[in-house]
This record gives structure tokens, sequence and C-alpha cells, in this order.
């Protein structure tokens, strides 16, 4: 990050197929190497297996996976006189979906199945109905950071 300057956010342009700006940055996240056609080609894919499975617009599945794997607190370490305190912290909006989406595809990645769009859509099926890896990372993340409410006076 610059000290002077201010950092310009970059607009990430909707993606070919869906027209969602999300979904390309989700593409961006999901790629490898510089590979975005492949990246592409497999998420494409796995929306396609979702609208298959779950009856309905892939998109809006998507979505609904994004918001219920998206956090609202995490916890922060903070350095007060020789003892370190896990601080809970509200987390921004760029960071809370940047989150989402990478926990969403760590969990696609480490769970057993034959291809990448398979396993993608699996996951992307669980996290809309409020279950899996990804909403238990969430979950697990809202616990710590409600279990150490006691300093969140020490908040900067």
């Amino acid at each position: 990050m610059p000290r002077r300057a201010h950092v310009v956010r970059r607009e990430v342009p909707p993606d070919p197929k869906y027209g969602s700006r999300t979904l390309s940055k989700f593409i961006n996240k999901m790629m490898l190497g510089g590979k975005k056609s492949l990246a592409e080609r497999i998420i494409y894919r796995a929306l396609d297996n979702v609208e298959r499975q779950a009856h309905q617009n892939p998109v809006d599945v998507f979505d609904q996976a994004m918001r219920n794997a998206t956090p609202v607190l995490e916890v922060k370490p903070r350095r007060v006189g020789g003892a370190t305190y896990q601080v809970p912290v509200e987390i921004r909006g760029d960071r809370r979906i940047s989150l989402a989406m990478r926990w969403l595809i760590g969990s696609a990645r480490s769970r057993p199945g034959k291809t990448m769009a398979d396993k993608l859509s699996a996951e992307i099926l669980d996290a809309s109905r409020g279950q899996g890896a990804t909403v238990k990372r969430r979950d697990d993340t809202h616990r710590m950071a409600e279990a150490n409410k006691a300093f969140a006076h020490y908040r900067w």
C-alpha cells in the first residue's frame, strides 16, 4: 500500500456468459498460473452441474452460497503488555467477499472427487444449503470472535 497516493480500485468487467461481476471475480480467484480460459471452463461446467442438480438459476444458487459463506467478524492478534490477545473486529466488505471466495475454492480443492468442476459444484450446492466445509469455516470464525468478545476493547 502506498503511503501518499490513494489506491484506485479497478472495476472488474462482468463475466461473458452470465454478466455477473461476482462470478468474474470468482473466476479470477480460481485461476492458477494465468490460465483464465481453463478457470472459466471449470466454473461454467460447475454451474451447469449446479443447474442440473438444483433445477434453479445457477447464478442465484452461487450468490446464495456466497452469502452463506461470507463472514462478518474475524479475530486479529493484538499485542498488549507482553500478552497477545485475539481481538474480534468487523471485516470490510471487499475482504468479506474475498475470504468467502478463497474458502469456497479451498474447500472445493480439498474435497474428494473426480474433476474440479464436480468438486466445485458440490461445494457450491452445500454452501447454498448452509452446510459443507466453507460454511463450517465461517461458523468457526464467528465462534472464535464471539468467544473473544471480552477483548473487544483492545480494538484499534
